[in-house]
Order: structure tokens, then sequence, then C-alpha cells
């Protein structure tokens, strides 16, 4: 770890929350995806540190070192978001920029929507903002329909979404997972990453929009929908023998692998199994757009960022304030590690305009 950076505990929304934080001046919260923790930041920390922000990374609740509360519904949507706001009111700060990537830019994006006076500014890594719905999927970008619904139909009658997979028998992942946790993290790192070849599928279709039947299409034939019966690391290759270097070294690997060990998946999977609450809940805003400068920042060969086209398209009319697009080429999923320095560039470009 940095010398310069700070790790430490705070009590937020009740809860115990783990946090590093680098540097001193407006306050930038960094919140991370599934499968990840606080480190998926660690190319951030220095660079928005050096550049004049307290930059603050944390581990949500159900991740690492932050507490794990036993329920499914204590990870609905709302009670993420009152994490973040407690994180900031535990840290003597009233307001806060907000970074989110996979999991954790829902978690932003609601924030900033639903409490724009303490959330006065939000970036989006992966997944823009897509209103009830969370997670953009085809067909249902902003949230018109029930998440589980809309899971079904691009899956279709012989395969299964896996954020389905995740929900349909508690307990399933769970033991896919704990059979080889570092094997699961690999295949989902490679799998998921722009280091491995780009399947034949995705020729050229980063450079246009797809339609929904498309987009529904690539989905069923992609790591993201199993068949019955077979678990969701089935669908991926293990990387080859250093591999994965590029983006996480046997170090950086290690750290993840540690932390899982210790903790499980069952929190990081509660995420999923309460979109249809988190959708229940979110009702009263529909209709009500984000109103703080916001940015989105996919990869072009991220799934994430393919599958929410429609919604990254209609950014600006469902966020007025949105600044426009950014797409890193040759990019997968795990955007601020794969792309360290276009990430800081755009986030340092964005927060030097507020």
């Amino acid at each position: 770890m940095d010398s310069s950076w700070r790790p430490g505990t705070v009590r937020a929304n009740g809860q115990r929350i783990h946090l590093v934080e680098a540097g001193e001046g407006p306050l930038v919260l960094l919140v991370h995806g599934f499968p990840e923790l606080w480190y998926s930041w660690r190319h951030q920390l220095t660079a928005l540190a050096e550049a004049g922000y307290r930059a603050v990374a944390i581990d949500q609740r159900g991740y690492g070192r932050s507490a794990k509360p036993p329920r499914i519904d204590d990870y609905r949507i709302t009670e993420l978001v009152a994490d973040l706001a407690g994180v900031i009111e535990a840290l003597g700060e009233t307001t806060a920029t907000v970074v989110g990537h996979d999991w954790g830019a829902p978690v932003a994006w609601t924030a900033a929507w639903t409490r724009p006076a303490t959330f006065t500014a939000v970036v989006g890594l992966c997944v823009p903002f897509g209103g009830r719905g969370l997670v953009c999927l085809p067909t249902d970008p902003f949230g018109e329909h029930r998440p589980s619904e809309v899971e079904r139909r691009i899956a279709g009658p012989d395969r299964i979404f896996y954020q389905e997979y995740f929900t349909e028998v508690p307990g399933t992942a769970e033991r896919e997972f704990d059979r080889d946790v570092r094997g699961f993290l690999e295949r989902v790192i490679y799998g998921a990453s722009a280091l491995r070849p780009a399947p034949s599928r995705l020729a050229g279709v980063e450079a246009r929009a797809l339609s929904d039947d498309e987009l529904v299409a690539l989905l069923r034939g992609s790591m993201m929908c199993l068949r019955r019966g077979e678990g969701w690391a089935d669908r991926m290759r293990p990387p080859p023998p250093g591999a994965l270097d590029p983006l996480c070294t046997d170090a950086d690997l290690d750290h993840y692998v540690e932390a899982f060990e210790r903790s499980g998946v069952t929190g990081a999977l509660n995420y999923y199994r309460c979109l249809d609450l988190d959708w229940e809940l979110l009702a009263a805003y529909q209709g009500r757009p984000p109103q703080v400068p916001a940015l989105f920042i996919g990869g072009d060969r991220d799934v994430a960022t393919l599958w929410s086209q429609a919604a990254a398209r209609g950014l600006g009319a469902h966020a007025p304030r949105a600044r426009p697009s950014i797409v890193l080429s040759e990019c997968g999923h795990w955007i601020q590690q794969e792309r360290p320095a276009q990430v800081n560039a755009a986030l340092l470009d964005f927060l030097a305009g507020l």
C-alpha cells in the first residue's frame, strides 16, 4: 500500500465501512463493483490526491473489511446510498462527487439522482444512468419493467441470465465461488477484460449502435447467459499463464483472493437479489431526471457498455447536465485498471469543470 494512503474505518448508516483515503481538498468518493474492493481504485487515489482532491475509496457493505449484514434486503439500493451519505458525514464533509464502477455505478447514479444536495456530481464507469432498472439492460434501458422479467426475456426459454443465476437458488453461486476462489476471480477478470481475443461475434459491433435484437443475441451467446444446470465460471476460460499481468498481477490478485476467502461472496450477490425490490423502491423517482453534472465512461470491449448502448445514447435526455460520454478503445470491463491514465485524465477534466 502507498505510504501516503490513509486506511481506516468509519461508522456510516449504522454500518462499519472500511475505506482508504489520500490527499486533501474537495471530496471524491470512489465506489467499486463486483467482484472487487476499494483496491480497484489504486490507480486513481494518488492521481486525485496529487491534483488537490480528497480521494476516498470504500469497501461497500458485504465486501472486504466492511460490515456484512445478514438479510438480503439489507443490500437494497436505498441502504447502499445511505452508506455513502453516512461516509461523507463521518468524514466531516457535507458534499462529494461520487464515482462508481460496475455495481458501484448504479449506486453512484442513484445517490446523485435521489440526494443531489449531498452528491453534487456523478461519474459512472461501465454502466450509465438506468433509472429504476439500475443496470440498463437491452429492451429496457431505463427501468420501465421489473428487472427479473427483463432478465428472463433476454435469456430466452433455454438459458438463464447470469443475474438470475445469482438469485435463483441462494447458495448455488456461493458454492461455485467457494470451490476455487482464485480460479473464479481469474476467469471473471480475464473473461470481461480486453486482454483476451475478441470473439468473432464482436467484430465491428463497437463502432455502431446495435438493435435490441442484436444485443439480446450477443448476450445469449456470451458469458452472461448460462445453459440450465451450468455454472457461471463454466462459461469462461481460464487465462493463459501470465495473461492477467498487464491488468492484475499475482500480488494484486492475492489481495482480492485473501479478502474474498475471508468474507465469502454472499453479501456481494445480495445486490443482485435486491434488483426487483430496488425497482419498487425507486418508483417515486420515475420521470425525475438527475439534476447534477454527470459523466459516463465506457469501454468498447466491455459487454456492459455494449448492452447499455441505448441508455448511453439517451443519457443527455435523462440527465440534462451530463457531459458527452467517453468510450475508450480496446478497453474491457475493468476500465479504471485497464486504462488508468485515460480514466484519470477524464476524471480530472470533469472535476476541473465543476
